[in-house]
């Protein structure tokens, strides 16, 4: 099949179509990506859309499956504190190292925070997680480095997949107040606390897992053969370091 687009554009549609996707959460942990259906929906060869799927992959989006094809990851309950303590590494360090915030930036901020109220009150959860996502996202984005803001996106696609399968419970006015104290410090010139309730933030969300409550995909069948449910051994937090703060 010959492609209708260019070598590059149609890969990077597929892989940001992917992850856009899943920052809101339209896409689950699992889902199973075909080769021959996307190379359908864009247009596109088998072999465009492979190379897509393999850069996706070295992203930690996805992983590839012998003789099954492309699946979107689900990450371990290791994983999960891994990326969560990326996240903290990568935000706090952006946060500190920010020395004012625009008008352009004040404008965009305060507005993405009423937006996540208006979907808080029209109860539109799928709305409510990309829009709390995105919140990090656009704050890589004020720093004005392509890298920082590529780095964040992927991890916090990775932490929705996580929440999809860890969280029990949507706590998004607890997410949205961490949201607008950020932002609060980050308005009045306070980086360096802004960092600092950008690690309790994530902190917060992160205890809100139960990385004991993934489900068994072998339940339907364990039920079948009247074996015994699947016991869990309780994952261990890594202590994090205390916070000093600057003065």
């Amino acid at each position: 099949m010959q492609d209708s687009q260019t070598s590059e554009t149609p890969q990077k549609t597929i892989e940001e179509t992917i992850v856009s996707g899943i920052l809101s959460a339209k896409i689950r942990p699992g889902t199973r990506l075909s080769e021959n259906q996307l190379a359908t929906l864009f247009g596109v060869s088998r072999t465009r859309v492979r190379e897509a799927m393999m850069r996706l992959e070295t992203r930690g989006i996805v992983h590839v499956s012998p003789r099954r094809g492309w699946f979107v990851v689900e990450p371990s309950a290791e994983e999960a504190i891994a990326v969560y303590e990326a996240r903290r590494v990568v935000e706090a360090g952006l946060l500190r190292s920010m020395r004012v915030l625009t008008d352009e930036g004040h404008k965009a901020l305060d507005a993405h925070l009423n937006e996540e109220k208006g979907a808080m009150v029209a109860g539109d959860r799928q709305r409510l997680t990309y829009l709390m996502g995105d919140f990090h996202i656009r704050i890589a984005e004020l720093s004005g480095n392509a890298i920082i803001v590529d780095i964040l996106r992927d991890l916090t696609a990775r932490t929705i997949l996580i929440s999809m399968l860890y969280q029990s419970e949507f706590h998004a006015a607890q997410s949205h107040d961490g949201h607008c104290r950020i932002f609060e410090a980050m308005r009045a010139g306070d980086f360096a606390r802004a960092a600092e309730l950008s690690i309790e933030h994530l902190d917060e969300v992160e205890m809100g897992l139960d990385l004991t409550a993934r489900p068994d995909p072998l339940s339907e069948l364990r039920s079948s053969l009247s074996l015994p449910p699947r016991t869990v051994s309780p994952t261990v937090r890594p202590k994090k370091p205390q916070l000093q703060r600057s003065n």
